[in-house]
């Protein structure tokens, strides 16, 4: 599994070290990356993750490490206009402004059970105050409270901020949304699978890997998978869930468990459906599957042949070309 933000900060955490959390929180213009990013910068000018490089980063990284010792949080304003573009390499133009909190041991809970949550695809808000005081509290879907204490008489807060993508910045606090990190089920662990796994964890998937073959699905072949399951590829879906956010890339070994996968995946509401093939075998199971009664705009949106057409032919750029073609989908 992918190392998270909140990972590097347990870390710090328990040697004893501190560091800053850089996000941005707004944007005017254009800017390399949107409102959201975040960015750690340890006391030892440890970076991890980016809120988009060069002059902007930079900025950011310094101010950061020289504000490690004021347990204050603060808001930075950084303009990327065209004289800056033109000294430090931005090919962005616009104003950003980027939030700055230190890390400090009495927040350590709230870090691990925000990590506990992006990890086990669960939903929070979390809520940081610097309105003369820095308190940080995180507020689960059953309205269990960790951190500094808020006031709340019913659910209507966490419900009319839950689905909110960005942060949002109301009178010197902070609200931010936590929200599972797409899902995605892999059919097929050969060749293909083994790169696709790793590529598409490090961009934020939590993949699932299945295969009727023990031999091939298994842990130590699949060390970056969020979980893999062995059974036979029908009988599996009984034990997947569902909610249309999903994503299904069909890569089994033959052209039969392509098929049997993809009629079960099209009784399903799924955010991206993909199955591999030459054109001429994607065309057969396609056109059959129309004639036995599958809705045809389902049949017409499979992503297959599956990827972005870049001419890939070894397993690793196949599964370079999927991986891109899913991030496609997740960005519009």
């Amino acid at each position: 599994m992918k190392t998270t933000i909140y990972d590097v900060i347990r870390d710090h955490i328990a040697n004893g070290k501190t560091g800053t959390i850089a996000t941005i929180v707004s944007k005017d213009g254009s800017s390399p990356r949107n409102t959201g990013a975040k960015m750690f910068v340890g006391e030892d000018e440890t970076v991890y993750e980016t809120i988009g490089g060069g002059g902007l980063e930079y900025k950011v990284q310094k101010h950061a490490i020289k504000s490690i010792g004021n347990d204050e949080p603060q808001l930075m304003e950084i303009r990327l206009d065209s004289e800056e573009v033109g000294s430090d390499g931005d090919i962005c133009g616009g104003v950003v402004e980027v939030f700055l909190e230190p890390v400090l041991e009495k927040h350590a809970e709230v870090y691990q059970r925000i990590d506990h949550l992006e990890k086990n695809g669960e939903k929070g808000i979390f809520i940081t105050s610097f309105n003369g005081k820095y308190q940080k509290t995180l507020l689960e879907e059953d309205m269990t409270i960790t951190g500094d204490s808020i006031r709340l008489d019913d659910d209507s807060f966490f419900q009319s901020n839950i689905n909110q993508l960005q942060p949002r910045l109301m009178d010197e606090t902070l609200i931010e949304t936590i929200h599972p990190s797409p899902i995605l089920y892999v059919f097929g662990a050969g060749h293909v699978a083994q790169y696709i796994v790793p590529l598409a964890e490090t961009v934020g998937f939590q993949v699932t890997v299945i295969d009727d073959r023990e031999e091939f699905a298994n842990k130590k072949r699949f060390p970056d998978a969020h979980k893999v399951i062995v059974e036979d590829f029908k009988e599996v879906f009984s034990q997947l869930n569902f909610t249309g956010e999903e994503y299904v890339v069909i890569v089994t070994r033959g052209h039969q468990f392509d098929k049997d996968v993809l009629e079960e995946s099209l009784k399903k509401e799924t955010k991206y459906l993909g199955m591999i093939g030459s054109r001429t075998k994607v065309k057969m199971i396609l056109e059959y599957l129309k004639k036995t009664g599958y809705n045809p705009e389902k049949v017409e949106a499979v992503h297959s042949p599956i990827g972005l057409s870049i001419s890939a032919e070894t397993p690793q750029e196949i599964a370079v070309s999927i991986v891109a073609e899913m991030i496609q989908v997740r960005r519009e």
